[in-house]
């Protein structure tokens, strides 16, 4: 079932055309039915990069914004999202004191933060491991956090959240802290017990039964496109598939469809999504 009225739209997906399969992954995705994209900025190692400074992060910023043009000439509509992995503060703080990995991931944000004010990304990525970390290492993550809590606030924008399993509710009270709404905080690779805006793995077995009760929230892959991890973490076919097979089930209607992939997403981020 490929409907051509119902928009499809993955909420967090990395195309990478030199470790991965680049824009075949977004054929793959747009053969299947797919039509809307957030394509998120992927960790600067996997562009060989040690950002001591920050100001490294322009060249992963404009390589993402290149690889958003590339799958624009296919005929589908890309929203970029762009940000520092939380786990980068791990590698960072092995060559260079924690302070000075602060430092660089705010750096980072700010840069980022200067492409949304221009037009070209709609939404930041900040977050903090998750994995365990010295009681030192969270709390510095959490300050860059905070910091790109405080970014999203002034530009008006949301904020995909990578951290640890489960609701992180703690961020609700960062989020208010920085003058952010909560809903405009994405959980990203989420769990259903999060009062944060959750996007679930197409996989995620509760999607049928949040629709059903019209709970806010997006898909997603996090297909990493990397051949060294072929489909990790899920297929770039995965959010359509899903999305038609559910429907031909009969586990949701065409307005949950609607309301996952087009309300959901427009109210979180202020694009507009149309066919």
């Amino acid at each position: 079932m490929k409907n051509p009225d119902i928009p499809i739209t993955d909420d967090h997906i990395h195309i990478d055309p030199v470790n991965g399969r680049g824009l075949e992954s977004v054929k793959d995705f747009m053969r299947a039915g797919g039509t809307h994209l957030f394509l998120v900025t992927k960790p600067s190692s996997s562009f060989g990069i040690m950002p001591r400074s920050g100001r490294e992060y322009t060249q992963v910023f404009d390589e993402t914004i290149a690889v958003a043009d590339q799958a624009r000439s296919l005929g589908i509509r890309v929203f970029v999202v762009l940000g520092i992995h939380p786990a980068e503060i791990s590698r960072l703080s092995a060559e260079i004191p924690l302070p000075g990995a602060v430092a660089a991931m705010k750096k980072g944000l700010d840069i980022a933060a200067s492409y949304i004010a221009e037009g070209k990304a709609v939404a930041l990525k900040s977050g903090r491991p998750h994995y365990p970390v010295p009681g030192e290492v969270l709390s510095a993550s959490n300050d860059v956090l905070s910091h790109a809590l405080a970014l999203a606030a002034e530009l008006d924008c949301a904020v995909q959240v990578h951290a640890e399993t489960g609701p992180c509710n703690d961020i609700v009270a960062l989020a208010e802290r920085a003058g952010l709404s909560p809903c405009r905080v994405v959980k990203h690779y989420a769990t259903s017990d999060t009062p944060l805006t959750p996007s679930f793995l197409a996989t995620h077995p509760d999607i049928p039964e949040l629709a059903r009760i019209h709970r806010s929230f997006t898909m997603e892959s996090d297909y990493m496109d990397e051949n060294s991890r072929p489909g990790a973490v899920i297929g770039p076919k995965s959010v359509p598939k899903t999305t038609f097979r559910l429907l031909e089930k009969g586990a949701i209607t065409k307005d949950d469809a609607f309301r996952i992939h087009k309300e959901t997403p427009e109210t979180v981020y202020g694009v507009e999504i149309n066919l």
